[in-house]
């Protein structure tokens, strides 16, 4: 018999990276599909990977330099912080040490709003838990009362993404706080925010404290989006050291390389030039999303680096109307269309492309 892989990988969806642009005569092209920084990181961070001379060397264990610069900036115990690679190992990392097959073959839960990231399903079910996906409400939120109803015996881990990738909405602090006084202590609720820094809205989630105020909480972050380090794979998990010490027995050692720790350090001291410049994206996105909204789409609250166009069933030629036009855009295929901010020239031609479909949209149902 050939040699063949666990069952599990039969129930695993495909992650689907975003595409770079097709090149289009006459037009620079743009990828608006991964949610990446177009500012890139700030001066200091390539100063200090070209200081770098032990390439040779294998990387600190657990990046001790990068957990304390952390610490000292938000203000949390060194041993409160996991590094990964990028939010998205750190969240492997918790998936891994708390829920999976249990010992009995029955399965642990994993609850999480639907559509969310798409890597969600994929570690979920790798690690041998079953997932619990919620619909999103119209409006691209969390739907919070269905997710604590959706608790059972068998749920070890909450995922709550804000704000929530891709639709853009963000959760409030009062209402996390709430449904964290609802849900059982013994349920890991993991907070995402990986694009924290963009959000400007009343009342933003204070993660942090409610990590100082539920021994059950992990918050994961991460330098690929406001810091611009999306090549180098660097983030972390704050949790209390009721999650932690357990985080560290599955974390595999020298998950973040030096050049990648060097990166993030540096970045981290030149915070308020980071802050700049996702003001400046903060800026295009209210800028594109009220031109959007004012040829008449609807587009969701939008707190990240990004919008989502609701296209549903005409994502997919969206997607193609764009690469016409050299943007890469990510079209989950029946639902909606996701659109990084970018650079400028690359949002006005997204304005333009939105405006003729609009247009062509609305001449199609008078026909």
């Amino acid at each position: 018999m050939p040699v063949t892989p666990r069952e599990t990988l039969k129930t695993l969806p495909a992650y689907a990276a975003g595409k770079p642009p097709t090149p289009a005569e006459g037009l620079t092209p743009y990828k608006l599909s991964s949610n990446e920084n177009p500012l890139g990181p700030v001066p200091a961070v390539a100063e200090a990977i070209a200081a770098v001379d032990t390439l040779h060397r294998y990387p600190n264990p657990t990046a001790e330099s990068l957990r304390a610069a952390i610490a000292e900036t938000y203000g949390v115990d060194a041993e409160d912080v996991v590094a990964g690679t990028g939010s998205l190992g750190a969240l492997t990392q918790i998936i891994n040490t708390f829920a999976g097959t249990r010992s009995d073959g029955g399965q642990d839960e994993v609850i999480y709003a639907w559509r969310s990231f798409e890597a969600y399903p994929i570690v979920v079910r790798t690690a041998g838990a079953k997932d619990i996906m919620i619909p999103v409400t119209q409006d691209g939120r969390h739907d919070l009362e269905a997710m604590l109803a959706a608790i059972t015996e068998n749920t070890r881990v909450i995922l709550l993404c804000t704000p929530n990738n891709p639709t853009g909405p963000a959760l409030t602090h009062t209402e996390v706080a709430e449904f964290l006084d609802r849900v059982p202590e013994d349920i890991v609720v993991v907070i995402d925010e990986a694009y924290h820094e963009f959000v400007r809205i009343e009342d933003p989630v204070d993660s942090l404290a409610l990590c100082r105020s539920h021994p059950n909480v992990a918050v994961l972050r991460t330098f690929s989006k406001a810091h611009g380090l999306a090549t180098l794979r660097v983030g972390y998990s704050i949790a209390r050291q009721e999650i932690t010490q357990h985080l560290r027995v599955v974390t595999v050692p020298f998950t973040v390389s030096t050049l990648g720790e060097t990166a993030a350090v540096a970045s981290l001291q030149h915070l308020d030039q980071v802050e700049d410049r996702v003001e400046e994206l903060v800026e295009e996105r209210q800028r594109v999303r009220a031109a959007l909204l004012r040829t008449g789409w609807q587009i969701p609250e939008a707190q990240g680096n990004f919008l989502w166009l609701p296209l549903g069933e005409k994502s997919l030629d969206f997607a193609h109307e764009a690469g016409v036009q050299a943007l890469a855009v990510r079209a989950f295929d029946g639902d909606g269309v996701r659109v990084t901010i970018g650079e400028p020239e690359a949002n006005d031609r997204l304005i333009a492309l939105c405006t003729t479909y609009t247009r062509a949209a609305c001449a199609e149902l008078t026909e």
